[in-house]
């Protein structure tokens, strides 16, 4: 039996758990910008019933919020990033769920060796009650035969109270479930393929089911297909081995505009940590370094820049001190004093796998030490968490 694992409200939940006083109080969790705006990003369920919805702008919403004392908790990823790593150990720690991985902050996939719908509802329950008991964090869970299917059960977990947070979709109830369930909920139907099922008719999952196998082929890609086919029970998606990203990028919009090239150095040297780190992940490695920088393109009042540059490496590397130096000498390059920048980003493409790679027969010995500490860096950051430990420049 597949297990999905998605948590509740996760931002919002994990600021009411770890802020004493917050529970039972409508909260949002907002960006920030330097005029004071921002959007909701996520809310509790006291929130939800004032009529909040996520991605409004907090100045739209500026004097209900005040009206009805709704606590504003601005974003803390490494927060949120912690916690997830929390509940990602609990659960490998108890040691029910097989297969275990995570697949984003708030959602985790695993297997359970049970047939039975309700034997395996119990044992889900004990995960979601041992993750509440370890980090306050309400989470759904759901069961079925395969990964698609087990989300499509936590769809039902999160709507239907009578579940009690556990949904376990069984064969014999697929067919009903999938006829109520909007095509645009389905995981892995994409906006451009859903226009393209909604313009023949295709509105449910049932319905998308119910497709030929060539209709499929011929509109969908092989991801495409592998949903349909989950969607029929038939197992095909392995999430412990991920598809290989062409392109890795770590990118952030400021909340507050800088021309200070101090911190923008700083945003660079953590984007090509976390690029470096993915690509090590997924055992590849990189030959060219993209670096951008841009000005707020909606400040019309303000001069406006936009580049970008890249450094093609000597030599393909999952190296973070090597991709880090690429990435500063590519915004040496690009900067600009006179400027207010708002965004930047790193790119790492040309990615290849790591045992294919074209070594230096001269630099191999340094090379290898190289590899050992990265994969020593890593080991430690997965087991206590991620930013444990890093490199004194960030």
């Amino acid at each position: 039996m597949f297990l999905h694992i998605d948590c509740n409200t996760y931002f919002a939940s994990c600021e009411v758990a770890t802020r004493p006083g917050l529970e039972g109080k409508p909260v949002v969790v907002a960006n920030d910008n330097e005029n004071g705006g921002g959007i909701i990003l996520a809310l509790t369920p006291e929130a939800k019933a004032l009529g909040l919805k996520r991605g409004i702008p907090l100045f739209q919403v500026r004097s209900l919020l005040k009206l009805n004392g709704v606590v504003i908790c601005p974003v803390d990823h490494k927060k949120y990033r912690r916690i997830s790593h929390e509940i990602m150990e609990g659960v490998k720690a108890q040691g029910i769920v097989q297969d275990f991985v995570q697949y984003s902050v708030d959602e985790f996939f695993g297997t359970l060796p049970i047939e039975d719908g309700e034997e395996a509802r119990t044992y889900a329950r004990k995960v979601k009650d041992m993750i509440w008991e370890k980090t306050h964090i309400p989470v759904s869970c759901g069961l079925s035969q395969s990964y698609t299917l087990a989300k499509v059960a936590t769809h039902y977990a999160k709507r239907y109270s009578g579940y009690e947070g556990v949904c376990a979709l069984m064969p014999e109830n697929r067919e009903k479930a999938l006829s109520m369930l909007d095509i645009a909920d389905v995981w892995g139907i994409g906006r451009q393929y859903r226009r393209k099922l909604y313009d023949k008719g295709i509105n449910t999952a049932q319905s998308f089911v119910s497709m030929k196998e060539s209709e499929v082929c011929s509109i969908f890609s092989a991801s495409g297909m592998h949903t349909w086919r989950e969607l029929k029970g038939e197992p095909c998606i392995d999430l412990r081995r991920p598809a290989r990203q062409r392109s890795i990028m770590q990118s952030r919009t400021f909340a507050y505009m800088t021309d200070n090239r101090d911190e923008l150095e700083k945003s660079i040297r953590a984007f090509a940590a976390d690029c470096a780190a993915k690509l090590r992940q997924q055992h590849s490695v990189c030959r060219n370094v993209q670096v951008f920088l841009s000005t707020n393109r909606h400040r019309e009042d303000l001069a406006q820049y936009r580049n970008s540059g890249y450094v093609r490496l000597p030599s393909p590397t999952s190296d973070t001190p090597m991709i880090t130096k690429a990435a500063l000498a590519a915004l040496a390059e690009l900067f600009k004093e006179g400027f207010l920048y708002k965004q930047a980003g790193v790119i790492l493409a040309d990615i290849n796998e790591e045992r294919g790679m074209q070594l230096n027969l001269f630099s191999e010995p340094e090379d290898e030490r190289h590899r050992k500490l990265m994969k020593l860096a890593d080991d430690i950051n997965h087991k206590f968490g991620d930013d444990t430990v890093g490199f004194g420049g960030m």
